[in-house]
């Protein structure tokens, strides 16, 4: 059976891109611009508050995991109200970490922090499929990795860098799956919470080249058409045609890049009954015709080599 779900991590190439150790003293705070770049965060010890823009503050614990996809303006403190003695913006270099706030006070938390990095060109369409925000916590499996996470950054073992980087791919993958359900903000998690739209969905996956309608896919997801669209777009954010179309995009976008055959193969594997059809469809969406699309990402790959 086709995983939806890993089929968009796969086709984001998600790698992680820094990380390093940070520490709270006394009281602090840092803020932090939106970036668009993914941005993690593990708790090692201690409490922490992160107020994203557009979303109410949340405390964190030791073991939690943030991941915000695509980087909104943050702001992360002290959990407890604490006296100010040092200000609470200031930045110590210490020996194996970042402190924030009081250098000589005992930490009130400690995070390991960083970015992840998608390679996929597509990255802004596929995140656009996952959660603004996602903190998971209690999740056996996740705090296990969040374990061997925490150990890692604080052993200065060969490789370190290497088996951080491996672990926090893991990671990320264990709070996709771990963040899903119908509490989870609009997208491709949430959808698959929902057992009659993961049906659909899934059938989008197995048979992107299929001439889908609405009634079709409400079909597979056992509603009406009117109940089928509503529930969709409530869950995922997006129109259920638009989601195929968005879909197909990626497909045709990789097929592409990889020369796995020539126009009309490639508007065939994703349903479209001409080549001049897709070539249309396609430079609507990516805004360049697929053989222009196809000689760039060659020519990108040879200067990249």
């Amino acid at each position: 059976m086709i995983d939806p779900l890993a089929e968009v991590v796969t086709l984001l190439q998600p790698g992680a891109l820094l990380s390093k150790v940070v520490s709270g003293g006394g009281a602090w705070s840092v803020h932090r611009p939106a970036t668009g770049r993914p941005f993690y965060c593990v708790v090692m010890d201690g409490a922490a508050r992160l107020a994203i823009d557009g979303h109410r503050p949340i405390d964190l614990l030791k073991g939690d995991f943030v991941l915000i996809p695509s980087v909104l303006g943050f702001v992360m403190s002290n959990r407890e109200p604490q006296a100010a003695d040092t200000d609470p913006l200031t930045v110590t270099m210490l020996q194996d970490e970042v402190r924030h706030g009081d250098p000589n006070s005992a930490a009130n938390a400690r995070l390991l922090i960083g970015h992840f990095t998608f390679g996929s060109e597509d990255a802004a369409l596929l995140v656009s499929l996952l959660p603004a925000l996602i903190h998971v916590r209690d999740e056996p499996r996740l705090s296990l990795l969040v374990q061997l996470v925490a150990g890692e950054a604080r052993d200065q073992r060969p490789a370190r860098a290497v088996v951080l980087a491996r672990l926090l791919e893991v990671v990320l993958i264990e709070a996709l799956r771990s963040s899903a359900g119908p509490e989870a903000s609009p997208g491709l998690l949430r959808g698959l919470s929902d057992e009659r739209l993961a049906a659909a969905i899934r059938r989008i996956h197995e048979s992107p080249a299929h001439a889908w309608t609405i009634a079709l896919l409400a079909k597979e997801a056992a509603l009406s058409r009117s109940a089928f669209f509503e529930r969709f777009g409530r869950a995922m954010g997006v129109a259920p045609m638009e989601y195929l179309l968005s879909w197909r995009m990626a497909l045709a976008k990789r097929f592409l890049r990889r020369g796995e055959g020539d126009i009309a193969t490639i508007a065939e594997r994703v349903g479209y009954g001409s080549a001049s059809a897709f070539s249309v469809a396609f430079t609507r969406f990516a805004g360049l015709p697929p053989a222009r699309y196809a000689r760039a990402a060659a020519e990108l790959e040879s200067l990249e080599v």
